[in-house]
């Protein structure tokens, strides 16, 4: 019998995750970036990008394939659009050294985009466009990954998960998030299905031979994901290639070899983020809009609005500790 999962403060467990980052090779600024990504992550009920991901970033970083210690170059390039060059680092530092340039183009201009390449992209999404909306800001960000996806009608893999997140105030409430990759389910949730022995439901995945799945070993074995909704999800798909690598400079999915780096698991990809500022056109009414709309989505029989099953866990969270299992706290232990 498995022991009990512990309840740490999250403040806690940010602190143990950034001593980790630290420890293996990560400056202050980018552990301190990563941690409260990573803790937020599993703070959420998010546990495919929580510390689930921990033992992947300490190989990635002890391959050389990543620089921990990187510092984002900054370039201001137009009245609305910003340039970050992450320098090999991760894209959420990157993020957060344009942040505050970023939210002044959009409140001057109405909108702004910023384009991070040169970037590791391996957390969940929504983190970096919730606190945006926090500000009374719309946001969309996309995301390329490694190849792990068949296009709908191809043979082989080519697109990675490629996630799409997007974040609106809400007057009266939480803001509206969603965060969903355009495979039929993320990388991490198939590896979590494989470690626990469970079955994946069918049309997510196919085998090494390209026959459907439900195994999610087979998948991970030589095997790839398939697009959510067919040719729907395989066109999303190409969209994020788009945005996110050839608009922002960044390589596609298929671009990079990290066969050189045993041990690595972050594509080395590019991010763009869309942001926007509604008050110029709509004052606060398009906080009241959003508001209508949800209400007008519950009286018709939603039950679960976008993003709400993480703020309702965020917050037994906060009154309860974030839910750590007996297991990951021994490893992250003798990780930090």
């Amino acid at each position: 019998m498995s022991a009990p999962a512990r309840q740490i403060p999250f403040a806690e467990l940010a602190s143990l995750l950034q001593r980790i980052f630290v420890r293996h090779g990560c400056s202050e600024a980018v552990a301190a970036v990563l941690a409260h990504n990573c803790a937020s992550a599993q703070r959420d009920g998010a546990h495919s990008h929580g510390v689930f991901r921990i033992p992947g970033y300490v190989s990635t970083l002890a391959s050389g394939w990543v620089d921990g210690r990187a510092e984002p170059v900054v370039r201001d390039v137009a009245s609305g659009y910003v340039s970050v060059d992450a320098a090999g680092g991760f894209a959420q530092p990157a993020l957060a050294a344009a942040r505050a340039l970023l939210v002044s183009k959009a409140r001057s201009a109405g909108i702004a985009v910023l384009a991070i390449h040169n970037s590791h992209h391996f957390a969940a999404l929504w983190p970096d466009v919730e606190p945006f909306a926090d500000e009374g800001l719309v946001a969309l960000s996309v995301v390329n990954s490694m190849t792990c996806v068949v296009p709908e009608g191809a043979q082989r893999p080519l697109f990675g998960t490629n996630p799409i997140a997007f974040a609106a105030p809400c007057a009266g409430g939480a803001p509206i998030v969603f965060d969903m990759a355009t495979s039929a389910i993320a990388h991490g949730d198939v590896q979590i299905a494989a470690r626990k022995g469970q079955l994946l439901a069918e049309g997510m995945g196919v085998d090494r031979q390209g026959r459907p799945t439900c195994d999610p070993a087979a998948i991970l074995d030589g095997g790839a994901l398939l697009p959510f909704g067919g040719h729907k999800g395989s066109a999303l798909s190409m969209m994020v290639e788009l945005l996110a690598a050839a608009l922002t400079g960044g390589n596609f999915s298929f671009e990079f070899d990290w066969s050189k780096h045993p041990g690595a698991k972050t594509p080395w990809t590019g991010q763009l983020l869309i942001v926007i500022d509604p008050r110029l056109a709509q004052g606060e009414r398009f906080a009241e809009r959003s508001r209508e709309l949800v209400g007008q989505m519950e009286a018709v029989g939603v039950t679960r609005m976008p993003g709400e099953r993480r703020f309702k866990e965020r917050a037994k969270s906060d009154r309860e500790g974030v839910s750590v299992t007996a297991e990951e706290w021994e490893q992250l232990q003798s990780l930090a």
